[in-house]
């Protein structure tokens, strides 16, 4: 038996007798894994984790706001708590699920494992009461309210530690990154996969509009009342869609599918993926409170720059992606159209992932940023500019995919580089991994929970009309507003700060060759104590 073999066997069985590693674990671990290489099957397994993440966000993302008000039938003011609340929610649940990730034992499993494991099956039957309209009105929104919550945390609980685990597949930079893009492809793919079944399943089955007195070209007060009376009679139960199922049903159909493969996938991790102990993480003699880990990550430089980089940029394409149903199908009058023309961003993205890991590998990191993310805004501009073009329309959606890849890939991308650089810095102060990823999503969520609740407030405030055939000026103006000169206003502003982020390709290079360094000397100070 190889050396290697036996020490990789003595780690494993202390993690099997669910004990603590020791410092003598943590050199024969560190001997192990050396080198660090995952095969092809390796990366795969890993990236399908992230699928489940960008199905379920994806779904919510193009389609809450939309069910809530046409077919929950709530109040857009009531939606809009709904989706600020539930956003703000899952903000606060990041930093606190990453403190908890953190102080986690060892199992035989080991750290993350177990959290990915345990929290889908609750995930997934949350996720489907979101999409199940309750027979009774008065409490509706707080069963929307607490079941957007709930999947939030729990979906949280699944995210951090998966997201985490990047940093414990392997401790090879090129490995992780290139582990990095088979996730970033995986999630598009993901997204592509959620707009496909969320989409197919239920835009088909459209509810017949009710006309108001801005269709007829009458005088509302004297109408409207008329025209709504008339068609409150019509229950959503009785409104199939070309595959003749209800228009209720079909969102339980097709949140059941989405559950579906969120389970396939945590188990594809589960048992395609091996966790590797960090032995610069394991030695931590004492863990820090969340405080002072909030402190050491908020006080990296790099960190604070990189987060509220993509907080602004991420923020754009979230309030896109939250308006962008509506204004296809009101705006633009493609009501029959517009979960196809969702597909083709994403399927966009999804093929233009490979260029851009090219891209960055190639010119750079941040030079891939302002090239990626800058993409979009001409496309934003003519989006509503032109006259209603479906041929147009798919046109600049398929060029609107190649920015939004780049979002997707480039933020996953440079936290691992944020995180050795913090390593470099701090040397006496590690393991704090699951704090940053947690931290790094809890202000886009959080700023995402305000855009969505502005959104749809705003929207209550320009006199939306529920399932109306059309909207007045004032919601096609304000739908307008939230697709393209607000996100403009928001990418030019991340791009500016990105100005200031230091870590470049110089730097990263500088960066690996240290931590290179000091696990060569680690190594030698083991070998030297061994001959000792």
């Amino acid at each position: 038996m190889a050396k290697g073999e036996g020490s990789e066997q003595y780690s494993n069985a202390n993690l099997l007798q669910n004990k603590p590693l020791n410092e003598d674990d943590v050199k024969l671990a560190t001997k192990s894994d050396r080198g660090g290489r995952l095969s092809v099957c390796n990366k795969i397994c890993y990236a399908i984790g992230g699928a489940p993440y960008q199905i379920t966000g994806c779904a919510l993302g193009f389609f809450l706001q939309i069910y809530l008000l046409d077919v929950a039938q709530l109040d857009p003011f009531y939606a809009s708590i709904i989706l600020f609340v539930g956003r703000a929610w899952d903000a606060v649940t990041d930093p606190t699920v990453g403190f908890l990730v953190s102080r986690s034992c060892w199992t035989r499993f080991g750290r993350m494992m177990p959290w990915i494991l345990l929290s889908t099956p609750f995930a997934v039957a949350s996720y489907f009461l979101i999409w199940y309209v309750p027979s009774f009105d008065q409490g509706k929104v707080i069963w929307y309210l607490v079941f957007y919550c709930l999947f939030q945390t729990l979906q949280t609980c699944f995210h951090v530690p998966y997201s985490s685990l990047t940093m414990f597949i392997s401790s090879e930079q090129k490995e992780r990154d290139s582990a990095t893009a088979y996730r970033m492809t995986v999630e598009v793919l993901g997204s592509v996969l959620g707009t496909a079944i969320q989409g197919q399943i239920v835009g088909g089955a459209n509810v017949p509009c009710i006309p108001s007195a801005l269709d007829l070209g009458v005088n509302a007060t004297v109408f409207l009342p008329e025209v709504n009376v008339t068609k409150e009679y019509v229950s959503l139960d009785e409104l199939v869609c070309h595959h003749h199922l209800p228009r209720k049903k079909s969102y339980m159909v097709a949140a059941g599918v989405i559950g579906i493969v969120y389970i396939v996938c945590a188990f594809i991790v589960f048992f395609g993926v091996r966790e590797r102990p960090d032995p610069t993480t394991l030695q931590v003699k004492k863990p820090i409170s969340f405080f002072q880990g909030l402190r050491l990550v908020m006080g990296h430089g790099p960190y604070a720059k990189l987060v509220m980089g993509f907080l602004f940029t991420s923020l754009a394409f979230m309030l896109l992606e939250g308006n962008f149903a509506l204004f296809c199908t009101y705006t633009l009058g493609f009501r029959n159209d517009f979960q196809n023309i969702l597909l083709a961003i994403m399927i966009s993205a999804t093929l233009t992932i490979p260029f851009w890991q090219w891209f960055l590998t190639k010119f750079g990191k941040k030079t891939a940023v302002y090239f990626g993310i800058s993409w979009v805004i001409p496309f934003m501009i003519l989006i509503v500019l032109i006259e209603s073009n479906l041929i147009v329309t798919y046109v600049v959606s398929v060029a609107a995919g190649i920015s939004v890849a780049a979002a997707f890939l480039l933020p996953w991308s440079m936290l691992p580089d944020v995180i050795d650089d913090f390593k470099i810095c701090n040397p006496q102060s590690q393991g704090h991994e699951a704090i940053f990823y947690s931290f790094y999503v809890f202000f886009t969520k959080f700023a995402s929970g305000v855009s969505l609740g502005i959104s749809t407030l705003s929207l209550d405030f320009a006199g939306y009309l529920t399932r109306g055939c059309s909207q007045p000026d004032a919601v096609n103006l304000t739908l307008k507003m939230l697709v393209s000169p607000a996100p403009i206003v928001l990418i030019i502003l991340g791009l500016i700060i990105f100005k200031l982020y230091p870590i470049n390709e110089e730097t990263r290079q500088k960066n690996k060759k240290i931590l290179q360094d000091m696990r060569d000397n680690e190594h030698d100070s083991e070998t030297n104590s061994s001959i000792v």
